[in-house]
C-alpha cells in the first residue's frame, strides 16, 4: 500500500486556463519544485505523462508507481541540473525561483514546448514570505528573461487576493 494521498490544494487558475495548450501526446510535462504535485496532477489526470521533480518528494510519494508519472528526487539548487539531454513539452513551475535555473529550463524545453511559470514579485514583502530580493521577481522579470527565446502568449503581473494576498507575476510561452 502507498502513501495517503496529500491534501493538494486546487491547481493555480493560470496553469489551469493554458493547461489544454499541451496535448496529451505531446510529450513529457515537467512539474519543476512539485511540492505536492497539484499541477502535475492536472496533467496526469489530461492523460500526459509528468515528471515531477523536488528536493523532497514526500508530498507526490503518493503517485509513485501510478502510470504516466515519473519522480526524481534532487537538488537543483546545490547539484548539476539533473536533465541533461532530456527535452519537454511543457514546464510547469510556481512559487518557485532560484534565477541560476533560467538557461536549463528554456534548454530543456522543445521547441513548441510550452513554459507556464508563476511566481512572486518584489512587492510582496508586504504580504509575509517569501520577501527576500532573492526570491522575487523584478519588476517584468519574466517577460524580459522569455522574450528572445519564446513567443509570449499571456503575461501578468501585480497585486493578487487569491488564494491569499501576494503580489505576483505570471508567464505562457511557447519556445521558438
Amino acid at each position: 500500500m502507498g502513501q495517503p494521498a496529500p491534501d493538494r490544494s486546487p491547481p493555480s487558475p493560470w496553469i489551469q486556463r493554458f493547461s489544454p495548450l499541451v496535448a496529451a501526446d505531446a510529450g513529457v510535462v515537467l512539474d519543476l519544485a512539485c511540492g505536492s504535485g497539484r499541477h502535475g496532477q492536472l496533467f496526469l489526470t489530461k492523460g500526459s505523462l509528468v515528471l515531477f521533480l523536488d528536493r523532497d518528494l514526500s508530498g507526490v510519494e503518493d503517485l509513485r508507481g501510478m502510470a504516466g508519472a515519473e519522480l526524481l528526487q534532487a537538488d537543483i539548487e546545490n547539484a548539476p541540473w539533473p536533465l541533461d539531454g532530456r527535452r519537454f513539452a511543457a514546464i510547469v513551475v510556481t512559487n518557485y525561483l532560484w534565477r541560476p535555473l533560467f538557461p536549463q529550463i528554456i534548454g530543456a524545453l522543445q521547441p513548441g514546448g510550452l513554459l507556464l511559470y508563476e511566481t512572486f514579485m518584489r512587492g510582496n514583502e508586504r504580504f509575509g514570505k517569501p520577501a527576500s530580493p532573492d526570491f522575487l521577481l523584478t519588476e517584468n522579470e519574466l517577460f524580459e528573461r522569455c522574450r528572445d527565446a519564446f513567443d509570449i502568449l499571456a503575461f501578468e503581473q501585480g497585486e493578487d487576493s487569491a488564494p491569499k494576498p501576494a503580489m505576483r507575476q505570471r508567464i505562457c510561452a511557447i519556445k521558438r
